[in-house]
This record gives C-alpha cells, structure tokens and sequence, in this order.
C-alpha cells in the first residue's frame, strides 16, 4: 500500500503543513473558498511503500546498516504530528481551532504565495551549490526558482498587478535556512528542510496548484508546477540519492535530521498560510 499525502493551506497548532479541500462556489471573485472544516491529513512529502514502521535503534554511532531508511523516520515523526481526527491510529497533536469563516484567496494572496517560495528557492539552491557534499542535488531536476520568475512576472503582467515584497513568511524562512547551513555538520539537518520543501511541492502541491489554476487563473498551468521529466522517475531517484547521503550519518546526525521535521512544516506552512488566510501580506 502507498500513502501520498498532499500538502497545504492550512495550518494546525504543530505549525505543520495542512491540506484544505476546496468548497463549492460561494463567490464570484475565486468561486470556492478554502475549507478547514473536513477532516484533513497534515502534510507529508515522502511516499512510503510499507505502513508499517521500523523502530529505531538504540542511541548508538553503529554502521548506518542498523538504521532504518532516513525517510522512513521521517515519515514516522511526522505522522506523530498528526491530530487524531487526521490520523487516529498515529496522530498525536492538539487539534486546531476551526476558522468562523472559510478564507476566499485572491490573486493577490497567490502571488504573494509564489513570491515568497521563490526566495526559499533562491536559498535552497544557493546552499547546495555551495558545498561539495551535496553536488549530487545540483541540477537534480527539482530546481524551481527560474519557473517561479516566470510565473511571477506572468501573473504581474496578465492581471495588472505589482510584484510585492517577499513577505515576512519567506523572509523568516529564508533567513533560518542561511543560519543553518553553516557547514558539512550542519547538513542532516538541512536535508530534513530540503526533502520536506521540495517533496511538498513536487507532491501534493500540484493538486493545490490545479485548485488555484481553475479558481484564479483561468486554468493557466503555471510552469512552478511542470517539470523536465516524468515526476515519477524523479521522485525515486532524488529519494535513492537522499538515502545514499544518510547511510553516512550516525544516530546523532540522523536525530538531528528527522528532529527539524517541526521547523520544516512550520516554515514552508507559514508561507502556504497566505492561501488560507493565516499569514498577513
């Protein structure tokens, strides 16, 4: 059995990534409105072929042959962030409290959404390129940042509408990123921000980006949302490449990795939080 789980729009009091279907029409300005009233899963960006979790091992710095895969630990600690409506046999988090009313995005809302990704873009990719051990996620094909620029500047041009600053979402969230990654033992943590950021979109930020294409742009498919090849040959060997790195790491290094699984959702949820409403412009 295989879990996917999207991400985005709304967010619980983990901070963590939240999916939020979509109503029907209620206005003529977007046609549907952002829902939090379902049930929802929060978000999880891997994809795991077995729902059965390994343990890990006892706090030790044995051979990475004792661990479990990293993105399998991965999943588990986030499953734990869960609220017990989204996964009542794992979800341990409080649930959040429910809006009065359901937030209507705007274009507005969205560009600023593509702004603010942008610039964390902008810091992912400066921080791989700039150290030799992570040279084998150059150029992996998840790269974002040039389609970004060209969906920020359609926007502007197709809808009259002027390029804001990055917000303070992005901002914060570029910011921690930059402070962290000082040097190679900086790097488990790191690639807890890094697969989380990238497998968010790459997964179920596609299905919000076709909510947002029908309620906002006419059915434009953004290029945020096309990638160079099949997302079914990419996903894998990005995921190979990441479990490569790991099998390097000791107990400490890998705890340090699946310990920023927190700070990755509260980060990237920050940003989705001006589709939704909770992050102001």
């Amino acid at each position: 059995m295989r879990f996917s789980f999207a991400l985005l729009l709304a967010v619980s009091s983990t901070n963590a990534f939240v999916p939020s279907p979509v109503n029907r029409p209620h206005c003529r300005q977007c046609s549907r409105s952002i829902d939090s009233h379902r049930p929802t899963l929060l978000f999880m960006s891997t994809e795991i072929a077995e729902t059965s979790t390994t343990s890990l091992t006892e706090e030790t710095n044995s051979p990475a042959a004792d661990f479990p895969p990293i993105l399998e630990e991965l999943r588990d600690v986030a499953m734990k962030l869960h609220t017990r409506e989204q996964s009542p046999k794992e979800g341990k988090a409080a649930a959040p409290a429910k809006p009065a009313e359901p937030h209507v995005p705007t274009r507005m809302d969205y560009l600023q959404f593509l702004v603010d990704s942008h610039a964390v873009y902008v810091v992912l990719e400066e921080i791989v390129n700039g150290n030799e051990k992570l040279a084998v996620f150059q150029n992996s094909g998840m790269e974002r940042t040039a389609e970004l620029e060209k969906d920020i500047a359609w926007m502007c041009n197709e809808y009259g509408l002027e390029k804001p600053e990055v917000g303070m979402a992005g901002k914060n969230y570029a910011e921690e990123l930059t402070a962290m990654a000082k040097g190679d033992e900086d790097i488990p943590e790191f690639m807890c921000h890094f697969y989380n950021y990238y497998f968010a979109h790459l997964a179920g930020g596609r299905m919000i980006g076709k909510q947002m294409s029908k309620l906002l742009l006419d059915g434009e498919t953004l290029e945020f949302y096309k990638w160079g090849e099949n997302v079914n040959e990419l996903k894998p060997r990005v995921k190979t490449q990441i479990e490569e790195l790991a099998k390097q790491w000791s107990r400490e290094e890998r705890d340090q990795c699946i310990n920023a699984t927190a700070g990755a959702f509260k980060g990237g949820g920050a940003i989705n939080g001006y589709l939704y409403g909770g992050s102001p412009h």
